[in-house]
């Protein structure tokens, strides 16, 4: 299917990847296949609810937003939209699926509430701090220096759903990611323009937004939904990291720049895609697997740090400490324990091996090895 072309019901039946629908947010995703997608990143309407132009004290325009879609005629009409695409976000969405929503004072609180009647379940709230926000040109206001980011589960008992906790640790100098993002706002070259100059999208999101909450929740190849799909952001971030993408959007201008953006986009490639792992994220490798494998002999002998302990290799992959018969045998982290005196030891960094005239800790092999499994 080409971008942006429109589906017909027999195409439906499949996800059309890497696509721009043009249309009514409502009649895409009510064609689109139930659990077929793995994340949504949705930028509604934040119904600014303006009444007339906004200027500076100087009388020049302000480029707010103005736009016939951001126009709702009341509450109840914004929330019945709002319960109408969430619900079919949820059902599209898969069991270990999650949902990124992004609003303002004006709607978040109104989403947040609709999104839990439906039966979400919060993980997070986000505040993207705005480094460089547009002041408030009236002084009647606080300045308006952040935005909510709604992070949520398919429901309350969802598990197995992705979030790099370690890939956003490095992200933060090797510190626990916190829930507060300082970011600019989207300027620069990165802001598409209208041929007369201007603003080609009044909310036009940060690419370094978007790049943290792909790379924070999900995974390179998976399917990511934006049903407000703009000039594309989520799109071109998604080809950049390896993940691919369907769009929704109505409006014909925003989408035709938004195909041309992504076309230009280079993908990464699979080195540079990878990111930092934590345990439980990473390939269990046994230390038997080791020994099946032919990257340490049974027989061959393991020591601890300076040499000072030896342990010697067991064909099921146990060690045994020392070399009287009666000697304590076991799993790397008991040895390991045991040759130390303590209740517990983590053997992967305690034992090394002799690699010509050098130590190495056997944490080595089984990284080398888990590679190979992976690449398999």
């Amino acid at each position: 299917m080409t971008h942006g072309a429109v589906m017909t019901k027999k195409q439906a039946q499949t996800l059309p990847i890497d696509t721009i629908i043009e249309g009514d947010c409502f009649e895409a995703l009510s064609r689109l296949p139930s659990a077929s997608v793995d994340l949504v990143f949705a930028d509604p309407p934040y119904n600014l609810q303006l009444k007339g132009d906004l200027t500076r004290p100087d009388t020049s325009h302000v480029d707010a937003v103005t736009d016939d879609w951001d126009k709702f005629d009341s509450f109840a009409a914004y929330d019945a939209f709002t319960r109408a695409w969430l619900a079919e976000a949820r059902r599209v969405l898969k069991p270990t699926g999650t949902l990124w929503v992004i609003g303002s004072y004006h709607n978040i609180f109104r989403v947040g509430t609709a999104l839990q009647d439906i039966g979400f379940w919060v993980l997070n709230d986000i505040i993207w701090r705005k480094s460089n926000p547009m002041p408030n040109f009236k002084g009647t206001r606080f300045t308006n220096a952040h935005e909510t980011l709604i992070w949520a589960a398919r429901d309350k008992d969802a598990t197995g759903y992705t979030f790099n906790y370690r890939a956003m640790k490095t992200l933060n100098d090797d510190l626990q990611m916190r829930s507060d993002w300082v970011l600019p706002i989207c300027n620069g070259g990165e802001r598409l323009k209208s041929e007369a100059g201007d603003k080609l999208h009044p909310t036009q999101k940060p690419e370094a937004l978007l790049h943290r909450v792909l790379l924070a929740s999900s995974n390179p190849g998976d399917v990511v939904l934006d049903p407000f799909f703009g000039t594309g952001t989520t799109g071109a971030m998604a080809k950049r990291l390896g993940r691919h993408f369907v769009g929704i959007e109505a409006e014909a201008e925003y989408a035709a720049a938004a195909r041309k953006r992504i076309a230009a986009e280079t993908v990464l490639d699979d080195t540079s895609l990878q990111v930092t792992q934590s345990a439980k994220q990473q390939k269990r490798v046994p230390f038997g697997a080791l020994v099946e494998n032919g990257m340490l002999k049974p027989g061959a002998q393991l020591f601890g740090p300076a040499r000072k302990v030896k342990a010697r290799i067991r064909a099921d992959g146990s060690l045994k400490l020392g070399t009287a018969k009666d000697a304590p045998t076991g799993s790397i982290h008991k040895i390991g324990a045991t040759a130390q005196g303590l209740e517990a030891c983590n053997g992967w960094t305690y034992w090394h091996y002799k690699d010509g005239d050098k130590l190495l800790p056997i944490d080595t092999l089984r990284n080398s090895l888990r590679e190979k499994l992976h690449d398999g």
